[in-house]
C-alpha cells in the first residue's frame, strides 16, 4: 500500500508542476483545475497509459519485420506520442482544463507530456525514494534510518562500479593491467 501511495503522489506532484507548464506554454487553460487535472493524468498514466501502449506495440509488433531499425524507432516515437494524445484528450474531457485551438491545445501539449514522462522516468526512484522518507518520517514508521544508513554504506558490487565508471574497466580488467607492468 505504501509503495502505491508513495508512487501515485510522488508523480501527481510532477504531473501537476507538467501541467501548469503546458499552461504557461500553450494556450490551454489550465489554472486551478492542475489539481484535478493532476490527479486525473497521475492516474491514466499508472493504469490506462501501460494498458493502452501494449494494446499499440502489439499491432506495431505484426509488421516489423517488415520495417527497418530507424522506421521501428519512428514508429515507436509515434506510438508514445499517441499514447500521450489520448492521455491527454482524456484530461481535458474529465477535467476543467480548456485546450484552446487545435495545434497549440491538442498536438503540443502531448509532446510537453512525452518529454515530463522522460524527465520522470529519469528521476523517478530518487523521487519515490525520498517520498517514501517522508512518508515513513510522516508516518513515524522506523524503517527510514535503515534505509537511510544502507544507502550510505555501498554494496561491494556498487562500488566495483563506481571503480569502472571511473576508468571503463572492470576490476578483472583492472588486475590484468596491473599483471602486465
Amino acid at each position: 500500500m505504501k509503495k502505491w501511495v508513495v508512487r501515485f503522489v510522488s508523480l501527481l506532484v510532477f504531473n501537476v508542476v507538467v501541467l501548469l507548464i503546458i499552461g504557461w506554454l500553450t494556450p490551454a487553460r489550465v489554472g486551478w483545475a492542475a489539481i484535478w487535472a493532476g490527479i486525473i493524468l497521475t492516474a491514466a498514466t499508472i493504469w490506462i497509459k501501460p494498458l493502452i501502449t501494449k494494446w499499440f506495440q502489439s499491432m506495431a509488433a505484426r509488421s516489423a519485420g517488415q520495417r527497418t531499425k530507424a522506421g521501428e524507432k519512428v514508429v515507436q516515437f509515434f506510438l508514445v506520442l499517441l499514447v500521450a494524445f489520448i492521455v491527454w484528450i482524456l484530461t481535458v474531457l474529465l477535467s476543467g482544463v480548456s485546450a484552446g485551438n487545435w495545434f497549440w491545445g491538442y498536438i503540443l501539449p502531448p509532446v510537453i507530456l512525452v518529454i515530463g514522462w522522460a524527465i520522470y522516468d529519469a528521476i523517478d526512484d530518487r523521487v519515490e525514494a525520498h517520498a517514501g522518507a517522508l512518508y515513513d518520517r510522516a508516518t513515524g514508521s522506523k524503517s527510514a534510518p535503515a534505509t537511510a544508513e544502507a544507502a550510505a554504506v555501498p554494496s561491494p558490487e556498487a562500488q566495483a562500479g563506481a571503480r569502472e565508471l571511473k576508468d571503463g574497466l572492470t576490476d578483472e580488467q583492472r588486475k590484468m593491467l596491473d599483471e602486465l607492468g
